[in-house]
């Protein structure tokens, strides 16, 4: 038995299966394609599901894998013990009706004992307790000693979930040597000690759970293996944990040599070195994998793991930013196996470092406010922290739930978990109070469109054709005729697109002899198109045939915006980088938005740079194409497909030029020329991690063109220039009156807030050894630097924090005599911490410093923060 680095191991296993006729695929996304039962990828056969059930056909019948997999439901305890972590690789082979038992368990003896070399006599074999086929082969054809083979009840070695496959587990275990055992004499697999590891699991799914107690036998058997690499590595390389695995000890070391701290000293300490550890290599991947950091979902699991990662470097004294440090020894850890972690590298990095900012603008105010809840609580002699205090830090602070719990669990307390998910309960149902509903069709399987074959959609190439009426459906349900008002219709096929991929719907004409409707509106849900159409002339009924015609200026408009998107989103790969991936897009006749992923605001560089390649592409006249194949063959021709969306067998695939190739079922153009001209029209935030660009093409850049001179032209008219080409002298000339007058202006405001200076300092309080002005003042924030300016030159232990209001605007000026700050005050997080309350940011030195608030109805809240935290 000879040691393996957990590098090695992966190649070894996989290179093995490849040897045995496996098709040996990459790693899922660790978001789940296609299945909303999972936030995130959480085991080797989560992304295989539908081969199993047969609602997908594999790609072949035999499979391997090495799986990214997050399980986060015991998060908190990550770092407490060297047994639990968040992120780890699981090694499946997967049989979908192909091998069964008689092959899958002599492989796995064969990659154990053959390859790896682990001794035979270190293995234990179990089995379901009523499996006799498994206890055969075994026993009998591979040769292991019956007193070697355990079997365990359906507790231990049978899997099912529910109803439907289901069946019997062998699971082979690893004798790590008496000195982690029990000392009984019967010590054996199945054993709560830890002498027996297990390391292999193999699930037979040969039977259907029919949900009454019986059990049908399956017509196509399953194989479904799970080992975890790293439980391996720690066999192969003779260590008691993933953490002291080898390319994981990499990770460690670097938290460690940044920490200064030495792993194995200091309890607590080894608690942060092990979460940083962990969760970086967590966040790294997942990161790449296209999550971004949220208050909801997916998105919240990343923040949260990033976040404690944060603090617990705050608990080991590191006091400047690292997260990124550490990640750049886990990507080159893992970047061989898995190439996006180094292509998206800086991404990761980006993301990353942003967090980090984020968490460390809030955290510091939120933990003294914290700390004060605390010492509140235990005067009082209370067990746990009210849950509107909770939720007040949450919701006002942004600082994460999660982390006040963790925080009040080491200061013994607990924490009104149940009152502060009804408070988080009551504001998300004031949210969608707030919204429209939004009704629709929900599945061609409910109510009326229940039956219906899916429609035949003919009009990628022609807006003219013809269809019959196979339902009728208006407001009273189903009907067979229609003699005025409006309806929605569904034929046999159709030239109209519904709405789908971000592209709206078709409008239009149908009509027959007497009759005549306009077609509003397109869409359609799980195949079946719909047709919302006003009856203008005539009658019709289920069974007739009617002429349709698409507005073909209308679909060829839309046809331009559409490939216009592919160009844009090809473009900004190539001038952002490789980490931009679609997160949503709208197409209609008169604009394109498309939202990706991103980490900044672009600058007019990059706009004009992006905006440049497309009109590049679109000169050059380059033809498109379109393609109908399978998924595969898509993925090999480098087809780019929406992250998380679900794709058939079946897909269409959309070349556009040189540079752009997509899975896409919507309309395009014949040739970039079509497109005419593209104009990138605005470049903003969506969310976080997410922009959005809006532009326009052909006939929608003149109409932009005309729209400006009219503007310009309107602009030199009130600013009194001779011409347009004058406005740019024009403007220069009014911004520099302007700026005398505003410098008059403020000289004499602070002339005046100087004077008042005396009434202000009445309103200063007590506040341990300093003193501190919080107040609100009218006027200007240079008028209050000024004031500031004066108590730090007069009044040594004096701490000011001035909310300066002017009209509309918020802003917040403090500052700190030299007394003060060396007592503690930080005129820098009093001026954040206030901000934050009222929903803005800044900050600055310990004595001086200046931010900007936004909600003025917070401004008392925000003092009274301020008076908290400095006491």
């Amino acid at each position: 038995m000879k040691w393996t680095s957990l590098n090695e191991l992966r190649e070894a296993y996989l290179s093995f299966f490849e040897s045995k006729g496996h098709l040996r695929l990459p790693s899922f996304p660790l978001v789940p394609m296609g299945d909303k039962s999972l936030l995130l990828i959480n085991s080797g056969m989560a992304p295989m599901k539908k081969y199993f059930t047969g609602e997908e056909i594999p790609p072949r019948r035999r499979v391997t894998t090495c799986q990214k997999c997050i399980r986060t439901p015991d998060l908190e305890r990550v770092g407490h013990t060297a047994r639990h972590g968040t992120f780890f690789e699981m090694l499946g082979n997967f049989s979908f009706g192909d091998y069964f038992k008689e092959e899958a368990i002599p492989w796995a003896w064969e990659f154990l004992t053959e390859t790896l070399a682990i001794p035979a006599d270190l293995l234990w074999p179990s089995i379901y307790e009523e499996d006799d086929e498994a206890y055969h082969i075994w026993a009998d054809k591979i040769g292991v000693s019956p007193e070697h083979i355990v079997r365990l009840g359906k507790a231990d070695n049978f899997w099912e979930h529910g109803t439907g496959p289901c069946g019997p587990c062998s699971e082979i275990y690893f004798d790590r040597g008496i000195k982690y055992g029990c000392g009984k004499p019967d010590c054996k697999p199945g054993c709560d000690c830890d002498r027996y590891m297990e390391i292999w699991n193999n699930v037979f799914s040969q039977f259907n759970n029919m949900g009454d107690g019986t059990y049908t036998e399956l017509e196509n058997k399953n194989i479904d293996t799970g080992m975890g690499l790293e439980r391996l590595a720690c066999v192969m390389q003779g260590v008691d944990n993933m953490f002291e695995v080898d390319s994981v000890r990499k990770i460690l070391d670097h938290v460690v040599a940044v920490s200064g701290k030495r792993y194995g000293d200091d309890k607590e300490n080894d608690i942060s070195i092990r979460v940083i550890t962990d969760h970086t290599r967590s966040a790294m991947f997942m990161i790449a994998d296209g999550v971004i950091p949220s208050n909801e979902g997916r998105g919240y699991v990343l923040r949260r793991i990033l976040r404690r990662a944060c603090r617990h470097g705050k608990l080991l004294g590191i006091d400047r930013p690292f997260l990124c440090e550490i990640c750049v020894t886990a990507i080159g850890e893992s970047d061989a196996a898995y190439p996006e972690l180094k292509e998206k590298r800086d991404y990761i990095l980006k993301v990353m470092s942003m967090e980090e900012e984020r968490f460390d603008a809030t955290i510091d105010g939120g933990i003294s406010i914290l700390n004060t809840l605390f010492a509140e609580a235990k005067e009082k002699g209370e067990t746990a922290l009210a849950a509107s205090d909770v939720f007040k830090l949450y919701d006002t602070y942004g600082f994460p739930f999660d982390l006040t719990r963790e925080m009040a669990e080491e200061q013994g307390l607990s924490v009104d978990e149940e009152g502060f998910r009804a408070l988080m309960e009551e504001q998300r149902q004031r949210a969608r109070a707030a919204r429209a509903n939004i009704s629709g069709w929900a599945s061609a399987e409910s109510g009326a469109l229940s039956g219906l074959p899916a429609t035949l959609f003919f009009g990628y190439d022609s807006t003219e054709g013809e269809g019959k009426i196979l339902a009728i459906l208006t407001d009273e349900g189903a009907v067979e005729t229609l003699s005025e008002g409006e309806a929605t219709l569904v034929l046999d096929k159709t030239v109209f697109y519904g709405e789908g991929g971000g592209q709206v719907g078709d409008v239009g004409v149908m009509c027959a002899e007497g009759v005549a409707l306009t077609v509003t509106d397109t869409k359609k849900t799980d195949g079946v198109y719909l047709h919302m159409v006003t009856l203008d002339e005539g009658k019709i009924a289920v069974g007739d045939t009617l002429s349709l015609r698409v507005n073909a200026s209308r679909r060829d408009a839309i046809r331009r915006n559409h490939s216009a998107c592919h160009l844009l989103q090809a473009a900004l790969r190539t001038v952002l980088g490789t980490h931009v991936e679609q997160a949503g897009s709208y197409v209609d006749a008169d604009r394109v938005r498309f939202d990706f992923s991103h980490f900044a605001a672009m600058t007019r560089e990059e706009i004009a740079r992006v905006e440049a390649i497309v009109n590049e592409s679109i000169l050059r006249a380059e033809g498109c194409s379109t393609t109908v194949t399978d998924i595969e063959t898509a993925r090999a021709m480098g087809a780019m497909a929406l992250f998380g969306e679900k794709y058939g067998n079946t897909v269409r695939v959309v070349k556009i030029g040189t540079g752009s190739t997509e899975l896409c079922g919507g309309t395009h153009v014949g040739n970039t020329g079509n497109i005419g001209l593209f104009r990138i029209l605005s470049e903003s935030s969506v969310a976080a991690g997410v922009r959005r660009i809006e532009g326009t093409t052909g006939l929608g850049v003149l109409s932009l063109l005309g729209e400006k001179e009219e503007t310009l032209a309107s602009l030199a008219h009130e600013l009194k220039a001779p011409s347009v080409s004058d406005l740019s002298r024009r403007a220069s000339a009014l911004q520099a009156e302007l700026k005398e007058t505003k410098a008059a202006l403020a000289a004499a405001e602070s002339k005046l807030a100087v004077a008042e200076l005396g009434a202000l300092l009445d309103k200063a309080e007590a506040v341990g050894k300093v003193r501190l002005l919080a107040t609100k003042l009218q006027g200007t924030t240079d008028a209050a630097r000024t004031i500031c300016d004066a108590i730090k030159e007069k009044y040594s232990d004096m701490v000011a924090v001035l909310a300066v209001t002017d009209g509309e605007k918020l802003g917040f000026v403090a500052c700190a005599g030299a007394d003060a700050v060396k007592a503690g005050a930080h005129a820098g997080k009093l001026a954040s911490l206030a901000a934050s309350v009222t929903g803005g940011k800044g900050g600055g030195r310990p004595d001086s410093a200046q931010a900007g608030g936004k909600d003025l109805n917070k401004v008392d809240e925000a003092l009274a923060a301020v008076k908290a935290a400095l006491a």
